[in-house]
């Protein structure tokens, strides 16, 4: 509650709460000890005594559903309905407000105090009223400080006199990027199975897997790394907990952030919040199910923002019927490594926070009739956005650029059946697949509008597939590159065709490299270093795979993967692991192949659920550093694979010198028990004489008779 609220007049506001009930009602002249029931009649009040037999009554806050707004202009009875209009135009957008529910109190002269009590249906539609209007600029003088009405019991507790907090020691962390430092250079990875979790180093030389760290109940559900790998979340009862690895190797807890019964977390690009997600379940059958979203500062926990309403104001499409679907995340980052800037998509609206304060840019939302999905470049604070068509206006694809929201581009599109946006993973194109209705509305065609966004005026190209009626399954823009992919045609044997687009002299142009035919494909794996991509055919067809040279367009190995469900390579391009999860009952685990398709090693594990690269940073060097690498490749690996040589022949030495070491322990020990031994039966000897000499056991030869093998003959009759 802002500082410069008047104290709140209880007789006041029971006037306005209560006016069909005699004048200091409920606080004047009412002695419930003294209250005395006709004989016979107990007025539906329940007696005392007997309380075995009584129901038991769950009590429930009767001011769970009421807000306070303050900061509102003092205004004569006059203008008192104008101003009550407003209020109701405001929020009656959010929940349902009661009938009666907005009270504006007044003092002696009519004017109204400057604040307000509103009562909603249902707590959650005061909780998200107070998250989205908390702050709402109504004009230059007035601001919007919005209270949960139950607040204000804890806000009494708060001591008058000021006592500063006590100053925490300082902690320091550790190095977080230790495990870059590897002088193999090598990648970790983390793997869940059964109880157990476990962080491995990749070791391709070797072809084995080196454990790092493991832990038994690390998490309740999953585990997952941060965008830039310095972190790893696990996931509990309580709420989520960060860890980061140490240079000996060990994982210790970095930070814990409190939310109860939390399902999924994202992070921000730059590590910099991360947001978790829970869902309430309704109290009664007409009620829907609540939403629960937390924003936290990673580095010091804290509590940044929380978003809570019912499911209908976080779903979004028609998909599901009226009330729309959910979707993860509800709120996606803008692209780059500020963090800037996150969005959630809403019912013709979309809305834009800046993570500076929480709050949306200008303090209100976008407003776009018919939005049905958007996209952040993951470069820049950049977005794609699609709104459906609708009576004579048609849909439309806008650039826009934040925060000044202005819009760099726009496409006009008739007959859409469904739009899907594909970012280039540097931000360098724009891909929407676009599905039209045939003059019949009873097919769908389908055609990609491709965007320079680098180009001046950011000029498109329209690619339609060989044939309009194909179906378009998998689609993917090589990183760090120009080409992209898409699997089309029918789903038992589709074709893989590939598209450039510049040309060989750069001229920007959409240009058809190749095409395969008959494959049994529904995936597309890019290595993050492009060039190379890996054709999957996973789950129904059963983990057939194809690894493939788009510079050469040739393939470089077919293998299979029986049952894999999933395909994942290492940041750097070098490694591909395929896994089967538990999904399904048998063949559980993981492979790991080198990129060409070279099969290094496979480790079954029993009840498998996860397998996560851990991402590496960005590179420091600049564009034209990295060009001249990849020119002088063959004179920088020759350096390379000698030191490498080196290093795992130190690394041979230093597991020969430890074995030695743990031979020559076991032999030390060996020979200090066989002296033990020895004493005691020097004791025993002492002690018992010749007869300790007897041997405490008997030999026994046993014989046994063993069948080698058994034949069946037919039986010739003489």
């Amino acid at each position: 509650m802002a500082a410069t609220m008047e104290p709140v007049d209880p007789l006041a506001v029971a006037a306005q709460l209560f006016r069909d009930q005699p004048p200091g009602f409920p606080f004047e002249g009412y002695d419930l000890e003294e209250l005395i029931l006709p004989d016979g009649d107990d007025m539906g009040i329940r007696s005392d005594e007997g309380g075995s037999e009584e129901e038991e009554v769950e009590a429930v806050s009767g001011f769970g559903s009421v807000i306070v707004v303050d900061n509102l202009p003092k205004v004569p009875d006059e203008k008192h309905d104008k101003l009550l209009s407003v209020l109701k135009k405001i929020y009656g957008q959010i929940g349902n407000i009661r009938d009666g529910g907005v009270v504006m109190p007044k003092d002696a002269a009519g004017v109204t105090q400057g604040y307000a009590f509103i009562e909603f249906s249902h707590p959650m539609e005061a909780q998200a009223a107070r998250a989205q209007t908390n702050g709402y600029q109504l004009d230059k003088a007035h601001r919007f400080v919005v209270t949960l009405f139950d607040d204000f019991e804890r806000y009494g507790r708060v001591p008058d006199e000021y006592a500063p907090p006590e100053a925490k020691s300082v902690v320091q962390q550790e190095n977080l990027h230790s495990w870059l430092t590897d002088k193999l250079g090598r990648d970790q990875f983390v793997v869940r199975f059964g109880d157990d979790a476990v962080v491995c180093w990749n070791d391709g030389r070797r072809g084995r897997a080196d454990e790092v760290y493991k832990r038994t109940f690390w998490t309740e559900s999953f585990v997952q790394w941060s965008p830039l790998g310095n972190m790893l979340a696990t996931m509990h009862r309580q709420g989520i907990a960060v860890w980061g690895g140490t240079p000996g190797g060990e994982f210790v807890r970095l930070n814990r952030f409190q939310h109860g019964g939390a399902q999924l977390i994202d992070f921000s690009p730059g590590e910099r919040y991360v947001m978790s997600y829970s869902s309430v379940e309704p109290t009664n059958p007409r009620e829907s199910m609540g939403i629960v979203l937390n924003v936290f500062d990673t580095r010091s926990g804290k509590l940044l923002r929380r978003f809570e309403g019912p499911m209908e104001e976080y779903a979004v499409g028609s998909a599901a019927g009226p009330q729309g679907s959910l979707r993860w995340p509800f709120f996606k980052w803008a692209g780059g490594l500020d963090d800037q800037y996150f969005a959630r998509l809403g019912r013709g609206k979309l809305c834009v926070h800046q993570s500076s304060d929480m709050y949306m840019i200008g303090k209100k939302s976008i407003e776009l009739v018919g939005i049905q999905d958007f996209e952040w470049s993951p470069a820049e604070p950049l977005l794609a956005v699609y709104t459906a068509e609708s009576g004579q206006t048609p849909a439309r694809v806008t650039l826009m650029k934040l925060p000044e929201k202005a819009e760099l581009r726009q496409k006009n599109m008739y007959s859409v059946s469904d739009v899907k946006i594909y970012w280039h993973p540097q931000g360098d194109y724009l891909a929407v697949k676009v599905d039209r209705f045939t003059k019949t509305k009873k097919s769908t065609t389908t055609g990609f509008e491709l965007f320079s966004i680098r180009e001046r005026d950011i000029p498109m190209e329209v690619l339609e597939l060989p044939s309009k009626i194909e179906r378009t399954l998998a689609f993917a823009w090589e990183p760090k590159g120009h080409r992209f992919a898409v699997v089309h045609g029918d789903t038992s044997r589709p074709n893989v065709s590939f598209y450039s687009m510049k040309d060989a002299k750069g001229k920007l142009g959409v240009h058809l490299v190749g095409t395969l035919t008959n494959k049994s494909v529904n995936g597309l794996h890019w290595s993050p270093a492009g060039r190379n991509i890996v054709l999957s055919g996973l789950k129904a067809l059963n983990g057939q795979l194809e690894f493939f040279n788009v510079d050469e367009f040739e393939t470089m190995a077919t293998a299979e993967h029986f049952m894999a469900t999933d395909v994942e390579w290492d940041p750097t391009g070098r490694y591909v692991a395929t896994s089967v999860n538990a999904t399904h009952q048998m063949e559980n685990g993981f492979n790991i192949w080198t990129f060409n398709g070279r099969l290094l090693y496979h480790t079954p594990r029993d009840r498998f659920y996860q397998f996560c690269w851990r991402p590496r940073m960005p590179s420091l060097l600049p564009a034209d550093k990295e060009a001249e690498i990849q020119k002088n490749l063959k004179s920088y690996s020759k350096r390379y694979d000698e030191e490498d040589e080196a290093l795992l022949m130190q690394a041979d030495a230093d597991v020969l010198q430890e074995r030695a070491r743990m031979a020559e322990e076991w032999r030390a020990w060996s020979e200090a028990r066989a002296a033990y031994v020895e004493a005691q039966a020097a004791f025993r000897r002492e002690v018992f004489g010749a007869a300790a000499e007897e041997p405490e056991f008997t030999v026994k030869t046993v014989s046994v008779e063993q069948v080698l093998d058994v034949r069946e003959e037919p039986y010739s009759g003489n």
